[in-house]
């Protein structure tokens, strides 16, 4: 049962790797954005809307410019395109959880397959008659069953600890995209509300939805 362990550890490792570069990428370059694009807003909504655009490689950005590319929609519209766009990052940011889970339920029952192998290898060796070989081969199955169960268990717990960390970095990101979405949406219903009132005030229409920018 060593070789698919081995399958497993690279698997879970080359994993790990890439995760551990994704969010090293992200979370040195999120708050950055975050605050250039609150910053923008409240001076000027196109500044902002080209910030974010050039800020798409990241996640966060991506958040902002799906609402801020829509120009002047009514206020319902930009908070359900922040909340589109925040569950379809946050549902990227899932990548290779799938795989990691695979890993943690598999390496402890093919752990557990060796030590049924050795112990049935152990068990072999009292068909012959020779006592002192049949302790020899009672002690080798035992030890290829212990290796296989600690292999599998190291495995196991190895790919759930990196698991339960990326767990973390995901759930402290939908924080982030709720707080940082609430405030970029309140300041769009006050935006939103001088327009309306100033329209009124000059006797012009209510600003109408315009078509979104691509």
């Amino acid at each position: 049962m060593m070789w698919p362990l081995l399958g497993l550890s690279i698997l879970s490792v080359g994993t790990i790797m890439e995760r551990l570069w994704f969010w090293a990428n992200l979370l040195t370059k999120e708050k950055e954005i975050v605050n250039r694009v609150l910053e923008a807003v409240r001076r000027d909504w196109d500044e902002a809307a080209e910030i974010a655009k050039r800020a798409k490689q990241q996640p966060i950005g991506r958040f902002f410019h799906t609402a801020l590319r829509l120009g002047e929609p009514d206020p319902e519209l930009f908070k359900l395109a922040l909340e589109t766009a925040a569950d379809e990052e946050l549902t990227d940011m899932r990548r290779g959880e799938k795989i990691l889970e695979a890993v943690v339920a598999l390496s402890p029952l093919l752990g557990l397959l060796g030590t049924v192998v050795g112990l049935m290898a152990a068990l072999g060796a009292f068909s012959s008659g020779d006592v002192s070989r049949s302790s020899t081969g009672v002690a080798l199955g035992i030890a290829e069953a212990l290796i296989a169960t600690a292999t599998g268990l190291v495995v196991a717990i190895f790919s759930l600890g990196f698991y339960r960390l990326f767990q973390g970095f995901l759930f402290n990101q939908a924080k982030i995209f709720r707080k940082s979405g609430n405030e970029l949406e309140l300041l769009y219903r006050q935006h939103w509300a001088e327009m309306h009132n100033q329209s009124i005030a000059n006797g012009n229409p209510v600003p109408r939805l315009p078509e979104a920018k691509s």
